[in-house]
């Protein structure tokens, strides 16, 4: 075994890369770097029936989207390869044949349907289903009664009776399973295909892999692997799982919740960006020292300790996600975030793909507007609403703001000083306000309330000087004019 940090992420290709998921790949490869490492990254392919077309470029695209990549890998190369399973099918070939001639492995010809009676039968008794050993010494004779019906075999590892598999999990200290927990397990499929625990066993030894970070499902498969390489006489790599992310209710996150969106690429389409999800999902299982949550890759990498990773379940908080975001949009150079905001209202129709110059700088200008409240990119077309829709729908508290008994006094002044303005800039709509404060006497909220209201139909909303100038001077007179009339009706 090797003394530098070797890790690995290994997806079977799939599907999209689910959030569970990336932290896996995340946490591996801040340990990787944390410990000068090397990540390797491992296509698990053997499983042909789920695989989906494009499954493995869609993980691998969005994996460097997020922020992590890797020393070596099947994009890549690297002196371990191959690196997806199924173009190292001879490579466990001379270990299954190793394991049939010490006799530490068998051929079952049972059927599918011999081994689901067996199930039954065991359910049926209040015993927990496994496989009986039934295939586990069969005679010359029998085994060719088998292949004269033309049976196609499966290939079962002998597990040891009376053995004691101890692991120190980096998470959750000393885990024990007995032997007898296990019945004898296939190793290869009818199909001739591997099955994950015992590939990914071989791999993990080929590869020198040292370290073993992955979900808290896999605790159960540790001791299976551990037997082969107990089998092989291989020092195991040190396993650690983390544990489970829940949802804000504390189930656990599942691909049928509607609640949160699951897949990176479903953040990378609304506009999130990757450093802000980088650091959100780094904080799933995982705790730094302090009360600050907000860190760069190069920070978190630097103080990444295993030993702080979390034995409770991690809740995905989507409001904490949207928070950060934000944190990171404020932080961002505006032209990012015009880049990052303005595909949205185009494809949202708002905007043309071919604008003209003029409608890009106004666009840019309306953007520029919601940089410190934009939470991801897609809301700006929610946000920008009033500068592309001519009728305002005034809501409870917009229409409470115009029934207050200054306010026709208030706009009738403003829209008469606007009228006759001719520099329609925030500046010169600024100083309006102010000699609309003059002129009425009032001040304030009720100054400044009745305004932003009959422009924007908002209470709440940017820079009022500002947002009155791109919504332009037409549009703005108009919208005055219209309350005006309703408060005179």
């Amino acid at each position: 075994m090797t003394n530098q940090v070797r890790v690995r992420y290994a997806p079977s290709p799939t599907g999209h890369l689910h959030i569970g998921n990336a932290r896996t790949a995340l946490f591996n490869y801040l340990y990787a770097k944390h410990f000068n490492g090397k990540m390797v990254i491992r296509i698990e392919d053997t499983d042909d029936k789920r695989n989906v077309a494009g499954g493995e470029e869609s993980q691998l695209k969005f994996l460097k989207w997020l922020g992590v990549d890797w020393d070596e890998g099947a994009d890549i190369g690297g002196e371990y390869g191959p690196y997806r399973q199924m173009e190292r099918l001879d490579i466990y070939q001379k270990y299954v044949d190793e394991l049939l001639e010490r006799g530490l492995a068998y051929k079952c010809y049972m059927t599918e349907e011999e081994l689901d009676e067996e199930r039954e039968e065991q359910r049926a008794k209040g015993q927990v289903p496994k496989y009986s050993g039934a295939h586990r010494d069969l005679t010359a004779e029998q085994i060719a009664v088998f292949e004269e019906e033309g049976r196609k075999p499966s290939i079962r590892f002998r597990v040891p009776d009376n053995t004691t598999y101890t692991f120190m999990d980096m998470v959750r200290g000393k885990i024990t399973f007995e032997s007898s927990d296990f019945g004898d397990w296939v190793i290869v499929k009818k199909s001739g295909i591997p099955t994950y625990n015992f590939a990914v066993a071989i791999d993990d030894h080929l590869m020198e892999i040292t370290n073993v970070l992955r979900g808290e499902e896999h605790i159960s498969n540790t001791p299976k692997q551990m037997m082969v390489y107990e089998a092989f006489g291989w020092e195991p790599p040190q396993f650690g799982h983390m544990t489970l992310i829940l949802n804000e209710e504390r189930k656990k996150l599942s691909k049928r919740d509607q609640h949160i969106l699951q897949f990176i690429e479903q953040y990378h389409n609304l506009g999130y960006l990757p450093e802000a999800l980088f650091n959100f999902i780094a904080l799933l299982g995982w705790s730094p020292v302090g009360e600050e949550e907000i860190f760069d890759k190069e920070t978190l990498i630097s103080i990444f300790d295993p030993e702080r990773l979390s034995t409770s379940a991690a809740i995905f908080d989507r409001h904490k996600l949207k928070w950060m975001n934000n944190e990171y949009i404020k932080a961002a150079d505006l032209e990012d975030v015009i880049e990052l905001a303005m595909p949205h209202l185009v494809e949202a129709g708002k905007l043309s793909a071919n604008m003209d110059a003029a409608t890009k700088e106004w666009a840019e200008k309306v953007i520029a507007l919601y940089k410190d409240q934009l939470r991801y990119g897609a809301e700006i077309v929610e946000l920008t609403d009033m500068f592309f829709n001519k009728e305002i729908a005034f809501d409870e508290g917009a229409m409470d703001v115009l029934q207050e008994e200054q306010v026709p006094e208030v706009l009738q002044v403003f829209t008469d000083k606007l009228i006759h303005l001719e520099d329609f800039s925030k500046d010169a709509i600024k100083a309006q306000i102010k000699a609309t404060q003059k002129e009425t006497g009032h001040r304030g909220k009720r100054l400044f309330m009745p305004i932003r209201v009959a422009t924007t139909g908002q209470t709440h909303g940017p820079e009022l000087p500002m947002a009155i100038e791109l919504l332009g001077k037409e549009d703005v007179v108009a919208r005055l004019d219209q309350v005006l009339n309703k408060l005179d009706a």
